[in-house]
């Protein structure tokens, strides 16, 4: 990485410095998933450092000698000390719950919904709490069961735990399991009859108990309608599937496609995606997002077997991610859903293992041709409103558990964090594409016109409250191989420095992030944030203190966890929608926008930013 490039720039390295999966490029996979991605965070996530010897280990949160394990009173990394006391204020009734087990969380969650002992007279806060965060210490399916043995299916309560019984207990099962239904709709139907299971055993066991619980004849109907949506949506999605492929963002190339509103991807979506070889020859594969490494090497043998052109390979192949710099990262045969985690401009090659070394970039990635841009035939306030459309399906498209399992699970997580990680592509994406149309233009002042652009764009962007490019472009700009460029930014009018010096003050990380923050908490919704410094606070939050300790769960933790993603929620819980009028040249304008072509080597960048402006003696 070049000398004197910003802190928060480092995110934006991600894809194209290392691969999350692998544990780096270059370096051998080593540990569990989990582990491999909480190392990669340091990467991925701005500012976050991994804590060294000095600072010592993750504080202990309660001593096992203790009679009760006391609550925890944790501070957010996302807020100052004034806007923690507001904070606080605003949940002045919640009550840290104590540590437990995961299995006597869920009943006292059902005690509490069941007009029981009121858990500081936040049952909807507790509830929703559990949901967003239960993933991380109880799986669903185990979930699942310990819901349907307190409504009385399978086997006899343990002594331990309460004795109440009768409606009550039944309908906050009842209470519990639509609030999981709703919360995981979406996930829960693209796993089929595997999580449809459990509504329909719940509901035929409920059902046969009405002749003793008259009471429970609306939920039973509820529930009934939610096996049906659970049932109706696996199949219309199957026969959808057979006929539809969807592209991912550089992977395949079809403009009709780029132009349709995105939708959020699963795991059993297909995708075309092509897979080079040593000799930059190539062939296209049809393969499911969450396919693994081995599934997607079989398909590739396939094509290899009934090609014309293609020498068919007798041996063993691995696949390799090769970015345009040349770094490389191999993956494992058990790898899954490894496409959402390239690069901008990073491949996929199939090798033999004594092939590795012999791979390079395609020429394409290494070579670049000086010419005009694009964006001098279009308006900034179209490109912007461009901009923000896109950036809104993608965050639209982000499941609320997607941030949890990113952080807290990595690979092992049930729930793939497909679409955060496209999130997380795209913002590298905007940032390049900035430095790339600036160092293909030769002339100068077209150079400047293109930086009072950008700056309009970025200035437009935070207008209309899209954090994410608005902080993308700032990031683009304050690339090394732009900031240097001495004579184009003394020929940009004051008006325009002065702005951007205020964009910079926004992106400036100290004091914890204090301007993006107060920025942000004077916006209303909608709004889309820089989706990086949520992974950070996050990140924060996870190694700042333990999750366990022995068999008990630190729920207090697991209730700041949540509060964080209930502000992703509020982000999003009023429709964006754009006044601008769309121009003759407005899919043209949509289309470039959504498949932009960058240079993301950064010592190509700064290459070019030489030959432009060569270094003085």
């Amino acid at each position: 990485m070049p000398a004197g490039m910003k802190p928060l720039e480092k995110f934006l390295k991600k894809q194209s410095s290392a691969l999350t999966r692998p544990g780096g490029f270059g370096d051998k996979a080593t540990g569990g998933g989990a582990a491999r991605r909480r190392s990669s965070l340091s990467r991925v996530v701005p500012f976050f450092r991994e804590s060294s010897p000095e600072s010592g280990p993750a504080r202990e949160l309660f001593s096992p000698d203790t009679e009760e394990a006391p609550c925890w009173e944790l501070r957010s990394p996302s807020l100052s000390s004034d806007e923690q006391s507001s904070e606080g204020s605003s949940e002045a009734q919640w009550s840290p719950v104590p540590a437990d087990t995961p299995e006597n969380l869920v009943v006292a969650l059902l005690e509490s919904l069941a007009g029981g002992r009121r858990l500081g007279g936040c049952t909807e806060t507790l509830l929703d709490d559990f949901m967003l965060t239960h993933p991380i210490f109880l799986a669903p399916d185990k979930f699942q069961r310990i819901l349907l043995q307190q409504f009385g299916v399978e086997g006899k309560q343990r002594e331990a735990w309460p004795s109440w019984d009768g409606v009550e207990r039944k309908q906050a099962v009842f209470s519990v399991a639509f609030r999981y239904l709703d919360t995981y709709r979406e996930l829960l139907q693209e796993e089929g009859e595997r999580s449809n299971s459990f509504a329909k055993e719940l509901y035929l066991h409920a059902a046969q108990e009405l002749n003793q619980y008259p009471e429970l004849v609306e939920d039973v109907l509820k529930l009934q309608r939610w096996t049906e949506i659970l049932q109706s949506h696996s199949e219309e999605d199957k026969d959808v599937k057979k006929k539809q492929v969807r592209p991912l963002f550089r992977h395949f190339r079809r403009i009709d496609s780029c132009l349709q509103p995105r939708e959020a991807f699963r795991g059993s979506d297909e995708i075309f995606c092509r897979v080079y070889m040593p000799d930059h020859s190539y062939v296209t594969i049809r393969s499911r997002l969450s396919c693994r490494v081995g599934e997607i090497l079989a398909l590739v043998q396939e094509k290899l077997q009934y090609s014309e052109e293609q020498p068919s390979r007798p041996g063993t192949l691995i696949l390799v991610a090769v970015t345009s710099s040349g770094e490389k990262a191999v993956f494992r045969p058990s790898d899954e859903a490894v496409f959402t985690t390239l690069g901008v401009n990073t491949h996929l090659f199939a090798c033999e293992p004594h092939e590795l070394d012999t791979l390079l970039p395609l020429p394409e990635e290494v070579h670049w041709s000086p010419g005009d841009s694009k964006l001098h035939d279009m308006s900034a306030e179209e490109v912007a409103n461009q901009l923000v459309s896109f950036d809104w399906e993608l965050f639209s498209c982000v499941h609320e558990v997607e941030f949890v399992c990113y952080v807290f699970h990595g690979e092992q997580a049930r729930w793939r964090p497909l679409n955060l990680e496209l999130v997380l592509q795209r913002c590298s994406e905007v940032q390049h594409w900035v430095a790339t149309e600036i160092l293909q233009c030769q002339s100068l002042p077209k150079r400047v016109q293109l930086l009072r652009k950008f700056i309009k764009m970025a200035a437009l962007c935070k207008q209309q409250q899209d954090l994410l490019s608005f902080l993308a472009l700032v990031l683009g700009l304050d690339n090394p191989a732009v900031s240097r460029l001495r004579l184009t930014w003394e020929g940009l009018p004051g008006k325009f420095k002065k702005q951007f010096q205020q964009f910079e003050a926004i992106a400036d990380p100290s004091r914890n992030h204090k301007s993006y923050r107060e920025l942000i908490a004077g916006l209303r919704p909608p709004l889309i944030p820089f989706t990086p410094l949520l992974l950070k606070d996050l990140t924060f939050l996870h190694e700042s203190c333990k999750s366990f300790y022995g068999e008990l769960v630190n729920f207090e933790k697991m209730h700041k966890v949540a509060e964080m993603v209930r502000s992703i929620r509020r982000y999003r819980n009023t429709p964006l929608a754009l006044d601008a009028e769309p121009s003759p040249s407005h899919l043209q304008t949509k289309a470039y926008v959504r498949q932009l072509q960058v240079i993301d080597n950064q010592n190509l960048l700064f290459e070019m930013s030489c030959k432009l402006e060569p270094k003085e003696a």
